[in-house]
């Protein structure tokens, strides 16, 4: 029997039709990220393109490789482009549970354990290793809390579909948000200071050229204090 229940996944008609550009305004800053933690964020990176193998930090790298799989199922890669696993949200909350979420990494290391133990318990193999279909199955009854006794797991369903909004149309300069692919989607023009009449005339009629900086790059941009050191000296934005 099939199950009929809808993933709650996003895709490209959901955002385009419900989001536009004032959503993503709302995302572009710093992802939710909690303002007693905005100061400091010491996972925040230079926006850089993911490679290939992503080396995880705080997650140990079979716990990374699954959050990997369940983030490519929630914002999926389609037809008009990549999703959030190409857009880095899974580096995005590995790095930030060494900061901001924190207090989330325990909750994570066994969220993910219980995730992969009923997909083997339930489709008789790890959720890396099923077909995306049985693993939005998976997801569903994760989702539902079916996964579990209790909510737990639709509160992890809940936590990581959260965060993996995050990690996709944050700002790039913490980790998520690759290659501006979060801010493409919605179609969000970019971080502007100031928007002539010629940009609002060109940006009604969609042809506004995205302007690809992270808020950081803004000299005048002075939300938060973000310090990271790199081995070239470190970089800051003020």
């Amino acid at each position: 029997m099939s199950d009929e229940r809808p993933l709650k996944v996003i895709t490209r008609r959901d955002l385009l039709k419900g989001a536009g550009l004032a959503s993503a305004a709302a995302m572009a800053g710093h992802a939710g990220l909690p303002a007693e933690a905005e100061a400091s964020a010491p996972m925040a990176q230079s926006p850089a393109t993911v490679p290939a193998r992503v080396v995880f930090e705080n997650l140990t790298a079979a716990e990374g490789d699954l959050l990997n799989a369940v983030v490519a199922r929630l914002i999926p890669t389609d037809a008009l482009g990549p999703g959030a696993k190409e857009a880095g949200a899974a580096r995005y909350i590995d790095r930030a549970l060494g900061g901001a979420l924190s207090a989330s990494k325990q909750a994570y290391s066994s969220g993910l354990a219980a995730l992969d133990r009923y997909a083997r318990n339930s489709r008789g193999k790890s959720f890396l290793d099923l077909p995306p279909a049985d693993q939005d199955l998976v997801l569903k009854d994760v989702e539902a809390g079916t996964a579990s006794s209790g909510a737990g797991s639709a509160q992890f369903f809940a936590m990581v579909l959260n965060h993996t909004r995050q990690g996709t149309f944050g700002d790039p300069f913490y980790g998520g948000n690759v290659d501006f692919i979060g801010w493409d989607l919605l179609q969000y023009p970019g971080v502007r200071t100031m928007v002539t009449a010629a940009d609002q005339q060109a940006m009604e009629h969609g042809q506004l050229k995205p302007n690809h900086k992270s808020a950081y790059d803004v000299e005048t941009f002075n939300k938060a204090t973000v310090r990271v050191e790199h081995g070239d000296g470190g970089h800051h934005a003020d």
